[in-house]
């Protein structure tokens, strides 16, 4: 399985491109995530229409593309999105501690779970569709009180049981499941209780190397023990569910990158090498489904992220936020590959876990063997999972031709630093059985009834395989491999051989082995003919070359591709000798049959690259400039602002000093939050201001128009308190003074933290005086969804969020020129727009991004809107990521869009910042980015009401 989050990619005509690349890799079943808060901007409210919330499309490309669906719908789903995918106005405290029976949370969640539940159960396995597990909460690992002692926790048992209830009265008739957060919950499993909520399928979630790119927030889980540390999922699994499938529900596919995290995340410590080692460690373990937790992550857009992670969601993920694909995604592809084809797996016993296999006590094996079949899997890896050893051992196998040493011939199995294989044996393949193989198993695909078998060694390791009932093969092609050589053997004939860079085919009565390396295998595709997720061998074809095969099909002697590529190459495919046309992207690519029995083709270059997109874009130099904070200014006209005059409050966390100064209280749950306090003439000197905004967020205040300090932010520490003098600014002594706050809403916590105000939890004035009156405003409308296509996550309370100013069309005639580069050299908000035409060229897939630079030192708070979607945060001095990939659909590419940058000073340093166009990758491709999205675009139109 894998795992991503449609809201996270707002652009549903991309959709099919991830599903797709999902397909590609080997994955039978896609997992879905919703987002109540995306679905709900307020209570009583729900959209599953507008724009990307009508999510049933996913449904329709999974069924055509044959892909299995979990879905998850929360209610609470954490996913590091701002407090966890609670809607914003279920976090005042009015609706209790959550997570719970509470009545009132139970009546705030029924009408999505009912709604949710009614739309998705039309998608099941149980009428047609693909849905097939269905989860009801999320990490929720709270059914003891004790869990040595069983203590039951009523509460949630009976959350659960709602939960329970309420799918199955709307219409959900699959198994349901739940995953729990680690080890020591042991939660909701029928194996292991006799209370109430058991799930059918208990599950369990773990991230080996630390979900974050920052090591030590991990620190009291799995941070204590060395980098590479594999771990005992088998125990947990035979304590607390043995009787059902072993269900790892999310498992490290990567990790977020933090504020304080590295630039370009943490893909290095969850790479290639570590997809190969932990992915068949969890073979190892006999776990029968692995939930990858991310192949694909996206994007924190608008103010969907709790505070702890920055805009990005790339999460270091095989497929990359720009959607590129790399090595990490192409070792996953080997290792989702094989176990399509490796059906003995779907039954097996665990034999034997420990060195007593190998001819050193540096390798482990554990032998899983099918007792129906006899077919075996031998996983074999470094005892120790950190070692670096290059390290060469010989294995002790059964099989049907009897007890065996492997290799008998070839040179050692090798196992080169942090690297893992498994050798299989009695693997059937046709008519015959592999008896075993020293090389890994990377497909079968059956052509006109012969299998045609790809096993894979990095260049320049020896390989060895055992046939049964074959006689001395032919080698057809020997460009790939080097001494071969054919051993007759009782029972069939072993071949051994040096694989090199590039393919070896061998031809067998009966069967054809094809041998490469790990490179040409990054290269190879298995597309179907077929929507069956179960991928039958005879179903597949094999093309090796592309950057990317998307999908096949047959008709008569023509086979059709679809697919992506990069540059000039050969396309070699192996297909039915019927097949006499090859046609890729509509285009008939000349083939001619092998000697080996292949079509081999070539490729004209592509005809454009990440330099000549580049060459395309238009300059970002044209801007318009307008104060983006005369709210600062004690002049200003805040009548229609809301009064913040609450003096109580439903939130866990009372105030320290009253009026109630919570956004939340106000309806105003996203984004900046701007507030205006007002005190007569008095002696005060200064102000103590304590204001809640999340990690890394920040304040700045002025008074009667005058600057007079901020709270810059910080990666741990959640409240921003600092105490201001007046000396730098005049009191009005016959008139009101008006103290002004802008505050940086970095998202609402998550768990038990999702009541967590954001606001100003101290205002104190120093010297004498108290506040007479105060006034707040955020998002235009408040609760209102105003831009139903975009959501209540884009936008905040800015000046110019307020007044449409992001948004295309809006009319910035009468604005002066100005440049980011050279802004204000006070403290303040400037907002700056320009208006960019693009027109690339059609059938290339273009990823584009914005990078951000700005002088060191710099105390900025920059927000990126592209076509009115705010797409970026950069903030230098808290976080590292400096470039912005923005998707197709989002991005007109044949047409105009509207960026726009408000750039947020907070000292009287003032501000400069560089913004330019970069390209993260340029491929031709069947995938049209320059589909019609003016309906994800909606203009400009009078707000005027929320001045």
């Amino acid at each position: 399985m894998v795992w991503r989050n449609y809201w996270r990619i707002p652009v549903p005509e991309l959709w099919v491109d991830i599903l797709e690349k999902v397909k590609a890799a080997g994955f039978n079943t896609v997992s879905f995530y919703s987002h109540w808060g995306y679905h709900s901007a307020r209570d009583g409210h729900l959209d599953f229409e507008s724009g990307s919330r009508n999510f049933t499309r996913l449904f329709d490309i999974c069924k055509d593309i044959g892909l299995y669906v979990l879905f998850r719908p929360g209610p609470y789903v954490n996913a590091e999105a701002s407090a966890g995918g609670f809607p914003g106005w279920l976090t005042t405290g009015a609706y209790g501690t959550l997570r719970n029976n509470d009545s009132r949370y139970t009546d705030a969640w029924t009408p999505f779970m009912s709604e949710i539940s009614k739309i998705v159960a039309d998608y099941q396995i149980t009428r047609g569709g693909h849905v097939i597990l269905y989860q009801i909460e999320n990490e929720f690992g709270n059914q003891w009180r004790n869990v040595d002692l069983k203590t039951p926790n009523y509460p949630a048992i009976a959350y659960m049981e709602l939960l329970k209830s309420n799918a199955r009265a709307n219409g959900i008739d699959v198994p349901l499941i739940h995953n729990n957060p680690n080890f020591r919950t042991k939660s909701w499993s029928k194996d292991y209780s006799n209370e109430g909520g058991n799930v059918d399928n208990y599950a369990l979630d773990h991230y080996p190397s630390c979900w974050s790119c920052d090591l030590s927030e991990c620190t009291g889980t799995n941070g204590n023990v060395p980098d590479f540390t594999t771990y005992d999922y088998y125990s947990n699994f035979q304590q607390v569910a043995p009787t059902q499938p072993s269900f790892l529900a999310e498992f490290q596919g990567g990790s977020y990158n933090p504020w304080q995290g590295p630039a370009g995340g943490c893909v290095n410590t969850t790479g290639p090498e570590w997809v190969n080692v932990f992915y068949r460690h969890n073979v190892e373990q006999k776990v029968t489904s692995m939930n990858v937790y991310m192949l694909f992550g996206g994007s924190n857009w608008g103010q969907i992220a709790f505070p702890t992670v920055g805009t990005s969601y790339d999460y270091s993920a095989p497929i990359t936020e720009s959607r590129t694909i790399g090595e990490k995604y192409h070792e996953t592809k080997l290792f989702g590959q094989f176990l399509r084809v490796a059906r003995d797996l779907t039954k097996v016993d665990r034999i034997a876990n420990n060195t007593g296999l190998t001819s050193t006590p540096d390798i482990k094996t554990t032998e899983l063997r099918n007792p129906d079949t006899n077919g075996a899997f031998y996983v074999t890896a470094h005892t120790l999972s950190p070692s670096r050893d290059k390290t060469s051992f010989k294995l002790s196998i059964s099989t049907s031709a009897g007890n065996l040493t492997v290799p008998q011939y070839a040179s050692d199995i090798v196992l080169n630093g942090r690297q893992s294989k498994i050798i299989v044996t009695d693997f059937t393949i046709g008519k015959q059985k592999l008896i075993y193989s020293t090389a890994e198993v990377l497909t079968v695909s059956v052509q006109d009834g012969v299998p045609v078998v790809l096993l894979w060694l990095p260049a320049g390791e020896s390989g060895e395989f055992f046939l049964s009932g074959a006689q001395a093969g032919q080698v057809k092609k020997s460009e790939g491999a080097s001494g071969v050589k054919f051993s007759p053997v009782d029972g069939g004939t072993v071949v051994s051989y040096t694989q090199l860079a590039g393919s070896a085919v061998i031809d067998f009565e009966g069967s054809k082995f094809v041998l490469v390396d790990r490179a040409s295998a990054y290269k190879t595709w298995m597309p179907s003919t077929s929507n069956d997720p179960f991928t039958a061998e005879n179903s597949t074809v094999i093309v090796q070359g592309p950057y990317l095969v998307r999908s096949a099909a047959i008709d008569g002697n023509v086979l059709t591709l679809t697919g992506d590529w990069t540059e000039s190459i050969d396309l070699d495919i192996y297909a039915p000798m019927s097949i006499q046309k090859v046609v890729f992207n509509g285009k008939t690519i000349r083939v001619n049959r092998t000697r080996y029995g292949s079509l081999l083709g070539r490729f004209l270059s592509a005809a454009s690259t990440a330099s000549s997109i580049k060459s395309q874009l238009p300059p970002l130099t044209k801007w318009k400039v307008s104060d983006g904070l005369p709210e600062r200014n004690g002049n200003y006209d805040d009548s229609r602002w809301t009064v913040a005059n609450h003096t109580k409050t439903p939130n866990p966390t009372p105030p320290a000093t009253y009026p109630v100064l919570y956004a939340d209280e106000y309806d105003f749950h996203t984004g900046n939050i701007l507030w205006r306090g007002r005190f007569s003439n008095s002696n005060a000197t200064g102000v103590f201001l304590s204001v809640i905004g999340g990690t890394g967020s920040g304040w700045s205040a002025f008074l009667n128009g005058a600057f007079i300090g901020s709270w810059l932010g910080s990666t741990s520490v959640t409240r921003g308190e600092q105490q201001l003098s007046f000396a730098n600014a005049t009191l009005n002594s016959n008139t009101t003074n008006v103290l002004f706050i802008i505050q940086d809403h970095m998202g609402k916590d998550q768990t038990s933290g999702a009541t967590n105000p954001r606001g100003i939890f101290n205002a104190t004035l120093i010297g004498g005086g108290t506040f007479s009156s105060w006034k707040v405003a955020g998002k235009a409308g408040g609760g209102q969804n105003i831009d139903p296509i975009r959501g209540p996550y884009n936008e905040g309370g800015l000046h110019a969020e307020r007044l449409g100013w992001h948004l295309p069309g809006f009319d910035d005639s009468a604005w002066e020129n100005g440049t980011p580069q050279t802004s204000s050299s006070n403290a303040g908000v400037k907002f700056y727009r320009t208006v960019v035409p693009l027109d690339l060229p059609r059938g290339v897939d273009a990823s584009l991004g914005f990078v951000f630079s700005s002088p060191a030192g710099s105390k900025v708070r920059v927000q990126l809107y592209v076509n009115g979607y705010m797409f970026a945060k950069y903030i230098p001095h808290i976080g590292n990521q400096v470039t912005f990939p923005v998707f197709p659909g989002i991005l007109n590419y044949h047409g105009d869009n509207t960026i726009g940058l408000s750039v947020w000073s907070q000292t009287t340093a003032g501000a400069s910042v560089s913004v330019d166009w970069t390209v993260i990758g340029a491929v031709e491709s069947s995938l049209d980015v320059g589909f019609d999205s003016t309906y994800l675009r909606p203009g400009w139109s009078d707000r005027s009401e929320y001045y």
